[in-house]
This record gives C-alpha cells, structure tokens and sequence, in this order.
C-alpha cells in the first residue's frame, strides 16, 4: 500500500473547506390563524439566501 504525504491531505482539506461552512440553520416562527399558536419552520439554507427565505410568505 502505497503512503500519502501530507502536503496532499493538506491540499484536500483546503479544497474542501468551505462547503460546509456557507450554510445555516433558521428557524421561522409561523402563526395558525385558527388558534393563534406558533409552529416553527427549520431549514438549512446557504447563507446568501437566508433573507429570501424570511421574506417568503406561506
């Protein structure tokens, strides 16, 4: 079996760094009209997109 250096490890995890790191988890509170109690809505979404998805009416 062949052995890895560790310049080559060191290279993947830099190309892999921030693929993980772009996203976040919101919670979005949504009130029944009926009984006036909160449900909560908890998406992960990328972070470029977290204004969209609070401005999105359902």
């Amino acid at each position: 079996m062949a052995k890895v250096s560790k310049n080559a490890r060191v290279a993947q995890r830099s190309a892999n760094a921030g693929s993980g790191k772009d996203h976040v988890r919101v919670v979005k509170p949504i009130k029944d009209p009926k009984t006036g109690k909160y449900t909560y809505k908890e998406v992960i979404v990328h972070k470029d997109k977290v204004k969209e998805f609070f401005s999105d009416v359902k």
